[in-house]
């Protein structure tokens, strides 16, 4: 009889702490919702935000034997979260230019100064949409969601879902 009591208080027990898990993970949910929310709202493709990838980009040295020149950032924005990590990014449409790096090789090749469009990604970190300097060249924001939809989950703003 000793054992059949003691069977029940586990299974009573294990029932209470599935359903705190199940409400925490809850909680954690509509935490991230609302973080989700935030970030979204936040993000605003200003001409000072455009420098500020331009500069991360340029200090980053790729292409190499190029120097940024210039980095407008359109309007038509989209939101994606890392599959693995979680992370929020926003992929902005890009148009870049560059100059050749005196001495980097390419000083003659007329191509240089041709705009190129692109996509900048930005990261949402400690509560600041930031840039890495990473760009997709030749693929606008939505064609890059296409071309990494195994590794990126696309977010609606205002229909978010973890």
């Amino acid at each position: 009889m000793g054992w059949w009591i003691l069977f029940v208080l586990v299974a009573l027990l294990g029932a209470a702490l599935s359903f705190r898990r199940k409400r925490s993970a809850q909680f954690l949910r509509k935490g991230a919702q609302a973080e989700i929310g935030r970030a979204l709202v936040a993000f605003v493709p200003t001409i000072e935000l455009g420098e500020s990838f331009r500069r991360t980009a340029d200090a980053l040295g790729k292409p190499r034997g190029l120097t940024w020149v210039k980095c407008e950032l359109g309007a038509e924005v989209h939101f994606a979260r890392d599959l693995k990590t979680s992370e929020l990014f926003a992929l902005a449409p890009v148009t870049i230019s560059f100059a050749a790096i005196p001495g980097g090789g390419l000083e003659e090749v007329e191509a240089v100064g041709n705009l190129r469009a692109g996509t900048a990604i930005f990261v949402w970190r400690d509560g600041n949409w930031q840039s890495d300097g990473r760009a997709i060249f030749n693929l606008d924001p939505a064609e890059t969601l296409t071309k990494y939809a195994e590794s990126l989950q696309e977010i609606t703003p205002f229909a978010s879902s973890i």
